[in-house]
């Protein structure tokens, strides 16, 4: 189930309003005129915000422009933080969490996350800046799989490779989403896609297995 605003405080009812009228609002600029062209006065003026509300919720631009990844990622951390792991279900674990994160998302989000994808692949300091935040997110979930599995071996490979793997069929996903029909382009479309490339991963599995 999505996000219901209603059920929040009303304080933080404001402030998320606030934080999705700033992504609303950079995402629209940068994909009009261009990332490095807009600045981040042009956005808090348009949203009416101070500079100092902006960053008590985003550190940069590139930060904003990246918002709906983050908000996924985020989520995804925190599902698999509450989820008790085993290692015999580990990769259905990485998957199960990744479906309930993007079941989290607020209305509209795959909007957001098209414009901002579109983004990052024509700017090289978002594409540096999406690596980057990956790599972190990827750090985090090896870390607390290992501390919940207290699996001490050195570098936690085999946890390490096994959310690669699912992150490798996630992008595959992701492109298959992302060069449909635009009409096509749905939240449901997406759940169907990584249903696909997830159901691929025994099969990949099975081939390496062999030349091993």
């Amino acid at each position: 189930m999505q996000k219901d605003l209603k059920e929040l405080p009303l304080r933080e009812r404001k402030k998320l309003r606030t934080r999705q009228a700033l992504v609303d609002t950079a995402l629209e600029l940068f994909t009009a005129r261009d990332f490095a062209a807009v600045t981040l006065d042009e956005i808090v003026d348009a949203v009416e915000v101070s500079k100092r509300t902006f960053f008590r919720t985003f550190t940069s631009k590139e930060d904003v422009a990246l918002a709906p990844e983050k908000e996924l990622w985020a989520a995804y951390v925190t599902g698999i933080e509450a989820r008790p792991l085993t290692g015999d279900h580990l990769l259905g674990a990485y998957k199960d969490t990744l479906f309930a994160a993007l079941e989290q998302m607020t209305d509209g989000w795959e909007q957001r996350f098209l414009a901002s994808r579109s983004l990052a692949d024509r700017t090289p300091a978002l594409a540096a800046h999406s690596l980057r935040h990956c790599s972190e997110v990827s750090a985090d979930v090896v870390r607390i799989s290992a501390e919940q599995l207290a699996d001490a071996s050195p570098g936690h490979i085999e946890l390490r490779l096994l959310l690669d793997l699912m992150l490798a069929a996630w992008h595959c996903a992701l492109e298959a989403w992302t060069s449909s029909d635009a009409a096509r382009r749905d939240r449901a479309a997406l759940v169907r896609h990584m249903h696909t490339a997830f159901a691929a991963i025994p099969a990949v599995a099975a081939l390496a297995a062999q030349d091993s």
